[in-house]
Parts: C-alpha cells; structure tokens; sequence
C-alpha cells in the first residue's frame, strides 16, 4: 500500500482505481481511470455523481485530455519505474501547455529522492511506493535551498531574479 502525501504531511487517498467493472463502485466513489477508458466511455462517466480522476501512463498523450480538463477533478501521473522520466514531461506539459491547475498526482515507483524535482515540475501529491517512509520523504522538498532553473512553481531562473532583486 502506497503512502498519500503533498508537501504539507500526509493525506487520506479517497480515489478508487477502476479495474473494468464499474459495477462494483459506489455511485458517489472518486474514480481513477485509465486515458483509454476515459476516452471511449467519458460521458457515461461525467453522469456519475463522484469526482473523476485519469491515470497517464509515460505512452500516453496528456494532450488528449485538453478539451476534458474541466471534467477532472485529479490527473495521475504513473511512474511504472523510477528511472523512467517521462512523467516529469507530462506534467510540465499539463501544467505549462495546458493550464492543469488541478490535482496533479505522482504513483508507482515514488521515492523521496524524487519529490522535490516532482513538485518542481507541477506535481502538488504524491503516491510513495510502499516502503517509503511518508515522514522521511517530507524532507524531499527541503532538499535544496536555492534553485537555478526557471520550472512550473518558479518562472524565472535565478540569475533573473538576482537582477530583479538588484534593481529594486
């Protein structure tokens, strides 16, 4: 079981991972979906009652979620390994190309040497892998004090702000 957390300290996880049949899901559940489920039945979907989520494995496109934005209430990021870095691009991508305010959620293979370069790159929660420590990982996001490149959170990179700061 994965730890829930954001950088504030631990979170209780209330979405539900759909495994195909919907049958079994309470009506009023917050529902985590796969981009190819949502794709092919998301109007049966938005009929529900509960919040809707969508899972974006490192194949897919997040830009096929640009018209359904609105509808989404969270979007999961997977990491099926933690040396792949794809996700990190698709969170740029909803965050920077797309306007994804929302919940942005970082699962799988999530370790606390990766948290603060997730929440640089627009991921706000964070589903650690189950042997993670969520009050050890806390300090992920502490583990620089000053950053040079411009990313989601901070648009200018340093030497942009250190000018700024001079010219006040």
């Amino acid at each position: 079981m994965s730890h829930l957390i954001n950088r504030a300290g631990a979170l209780p996880d209330t979405w539900i991972l759909f495994d195909g049949d919907a049958s079994k899901l309470p009506e009023q559940a917050d529902v985590l979906l796969p981009l190819d489920e949502w794709r092919e039945r998301a109007q049966a979907w938005k009929a529900r009652s509960g919040r809707l989520g969508v899972v974006l494995q490192p194949s897919d496109d997040p830009l096929a979620l640009a018209e359904d934005l609105s509808s989404l209430s969270l979007i999961a990021v997977s990491f099926p390994k933690f040396t792949d870095g794809r996700g990190y691009s698709i969170a740029r991508l909803l965050r920077e190309r797309l306007g994804w305010a929302g919940e942005l959620r970082a699962v799988g293979d999530v370790l606390r040497d990766q948290l603060f370069l997730m929440a640089r790159c627009g991921f706000s929660s964070f589903a650690l892998r189950s042997d993670q420590n969520p009050l050890a990982a806390l300090a992920g996001f502490k583990a620089f004090s000053v950053r040079y490149q411009a990313c989601t959170e901070e648009p200018s990179p340093l030497f942009r702000r250190r000018r700024l700061a001079l010219a006040a």
